[in-house]
């Protein structure tokens, strides 16, 4: 099988931590490229998941605490930002 040679830029950090990941598994950088890209061929696609980040449970209820704040015409609201931040410091 005929080989070529690929050039990617990637940041200094991600590469030294991925090599010490695949290093562990047993693999080099080079061997675990070639995993992915056969993978996607196989697969016809990108080999797991790609998703938006999903707020932690916290900020879950935060956002649905806002969310029914916002459809609550007796909650208490804020003409400025002045007013936001003296409400917090009470």
């Amino acid at each position: 099988m005929a080989t070529t040679n690929m050039n990617i830029r990637t940041d200094v950090e991600v590469k030294a931590a991925a090599e010490q990941l695949f290093n562990e598994l047993g693999l080099n950088l080079t061997t675990a490229v070639n995993m992915f890209l056969r993978q996607a061929i196989r697969t016809g696609g990108i080999p797991f998941d790609i998703k938006v980040n999903t707020p932690n449970e916290i900020t879950a209820a935060a956002i649905a605490e806002g969310k029914r704040m916002m459809q609550d015409k007796t909650a208490k609201g804020y003409h400025s930002m002045e007013d936001l931040k003296a409400a917090l410091d009470a």
